[in-house]
């Protein structure tokens, strides 16, 4: 990339920019990619959002709904949202917080483990689809690294 000095500010010559080499629309691609695989792979009524809320309550058991949207990496109102259209397909359901009237717990039926339980071979499935062009220790490399970018 080329730089000059004008006063005492450094200039970037913006014909050096290359979209293929910026890291937003490397993500955005890859995530694409992702995205494509997940739908056709993906029990046909869960989205990525609606999967990863059945997902972490299949890990963790009932959860405050507040708590279940950090978790799943939601905000306020995708939560709300998931929450309401997975109560409707009656794979959870919430239950007021016995301690904490203003609170609901979240929690799978049985339909939604049963949903869970089948849909987590095709989220592995989907994961070693993405990651097929990448040899083991790159698969490790990149996740450590996107977490990195995710938590710093």
């Amino acid at each position: 990339m080329k730089r000059r000095k004008v006063g005492i500010v450094e200039e970037i010559d913006p014909t050096d920019y290359l979209l293929d080499d910026q890291i937003g629309f490397i993500l955005r691609v890859a995530s694409q990619k992702h995205s494509t695989i997940f739908a056709n792979l993906m029990l046909e009524e869960l989205t990525p959002t609606r999967f990863a809320v059945l997902a972490k309550l299949f890990e963790k058991g009932p959860l405050p709904q507040n708590e279940l949207g950090r978790q799943a990496a939601m905000d306020v109102a995708t939560i709300k949202g998931v929450v309401d259209r997975l109560s409707a397909r009656a794979l959870i359901r919430t239950r007021p917080d016995p301690d904490d009237g203003r609170k609901h717990f979240v929690e799978l039926t049985k339909k939604g483990e049963e949903a869970v339980r089948a849909a987590i071979p095709l989220g592995l499935q989907i994961s070693k689809d993405t990651l097929k062009p990448l040899n083991t220790r790159e698969r490790t490399t990149l996740i450590r690294l996107l977490r990195k970018l995710y938590k710093g």
